[in-house]
């Protein structure tokens, strides 16, 4: 039997180059089992390709690095349909690893933590959330709720806001860092909408806590308004 059945699986994802496609479509003019297979893989290639993209588990880029060198095409067996279909199993495998790399642009990023990916870059916010280090502080602002998290090792606070009234007209909230002799400097202005992540500016490592409250447009210098909330943080340290 000739090698040139061992094309199939290439052929069918268009690995080939121009003189091996021309001898397997020549090929495939005499073999029926050879289009078969083709066909079989392509319409395997084309469900892959329309499928719902999903975030698949981190264990199965290790599966399909390990497996898919162990897989290599055989060349058809005239034989049993059972046995035909037996034999398909490794050709799938190898059809459905080439689509998902191809479908993702030949990056395995989906399956990185970005702690492993320098590639990975994470927002001013991100890394203060995820801080190992983050403290946390939550209260109710009439129907809102809203926290506070710091991080000492990155020197911010972020403020997160879920149902926030929007301010009169005229007004905004303004965020305010507070410092160990109880005075409060400007740290920025919320933007409008209810649900926020907001970054304070100023360094937030000695604060010993975040204040917020309703100032003209445009903010304040120093706070007009008692505080509509004061988050207090743990004791810092010397």
């Amino acid at each position: 039997m000739s090698d040139i059945h061992a094309l199939v699986g290439a052929y069918a994802v268009d690995a080939v180059d121009d003189l091996e496609r021309a001898r397997f479509e020549e090929h495939l003019t005499a073999c029926d089992d050879c289009r078969a297979e083709v066909d079989g893989l392509r319409a395997t290639a084309s469900m892959l390709a329309s499928a719902t993209p999903v975030v698949p588990p981190a264990s199965l880029r290790d599966f399909v690095l390990s497996d898919i060198a162990t897989v290599r095409p055989l060349p058809p067996l005239v034989s049993t349909s059972h046995e035909r279909r037996r034999r398909w199993a490794p050709f799938l495998a190898a059809a459905a690893a080439v689509v998902i790399v191809a479908g993702v642009g030949a990056t395995w990023q989906p399956w990185n933590d970005p702690a492993d990916n320098p590639s990975v870059t994470l927002s001013a916010a991100d890394r203060v959330l995820q801080a190992p280090d983050a403290e946390q502080v939550s209260l109710k602002i009439d129907q809102a709720k809203a926290t506070v998290v710091r991080s000492k090792s990155q020197g911010r606070a972020v403020v997160v806001t879920q149902g926030m009234a929007a301010p009169p007209t005229g007004k905004v909230y303004e965020l305010w860092l507070r410092n160990d002799k109880g005075r409060l400097f400007p740290a920025g202005l919320m933007p409008p909408g209810s649900d926020n992540t907001v970054v304070l500016e100023g360094d937030a490592t000695q604060a010993t806590g975040v204040g917020i409250t309703l100032e003209p447009a445009g903010g304040s210098k120093v706070p007009t308004q008692p505080a509509l909330a004061m988050f207090e943080f743990s004791e810092t340290s010397a």
